[in-house]
């Protein structure tokens, strides 16, 4: 089970990243690949509320791979980061499943209350390099973020956002079914 997890997992990257030579490569030079492992062990020792050594062993992750992601984070399955560097996800954030994030994108928050504050991205979602997803807000399933957007406002399913602020330059729903 474990090990049909680890496959399925490499081969998201090697489906969505064309410079991908096998699976060897990717899990010694993909550092999206290890800070989404170093962040399930962080995430792990969080729930243990072992917190102070939840948040030193995501510093450590955020050292050696450039992204930043808080141990609280909820990480559905298959996330992709490509070009990692510069990355940061809040601690209130929820990530669905097969969500691909670029370089330089922050999903912050936009209020220092002890609420959700952070972003929840649905599944599918695609997130440009350098775009910021600010505040407690939803981005529906299958919805494309352009490079550079700042994003504060809900996001219905099937859509895409470009510019600052960011406004939808495409809606495919056709279901109706919103965020």
């Amino acid at each position: 089970m474990l090990f049909k997890k680890l496959i399925n997992f490499l081969d998201t990257y090697k489906k969505k990243d064309p410079a991908s030579r096998s699976y060897i490569e990717i899990l010694l030079c993909y550092p999206g690949v290890h800070s989404i492992f170093l962040h399930k062990i962080s995430n792990k020792i969080w729930k243990l509320k072992l917190k102070i050594l939840a948040r030193f062993f995501s510093h450590f992750a955020r050292f050696i791979t450039g992204i930043e992601i808080h141990p609280a984070v909820q990480i559905g399955e298959n996330l992709f980061i490509d070009h990692g560097m510069g990355i940061v996800i809040g601690e209130t954030t929820v990530i669905g499943n097969n969500v691909t994030l670029y370089q330089g994108v922050t999903l912050g928050g936009t209020s220092s209350a002890k609420t959700k504050r952070h972003p929840t991205l649905k599944d599918n979602v695609i997130v440009g390099a350098g775009a910021k997803i600010l505040g407690p807000i939803v981005i529906g399933k299958n919805s494309k973020i352009g490079a550079n957007s700042v994003v504060t406002k809900n996001i219905p399913s099937n859509t895409t956002i470009v510019g600052v602020p960011g406004r939808i330059i495409e809606n495919d729903s056709t279901d109706g079914a919103g965020i």
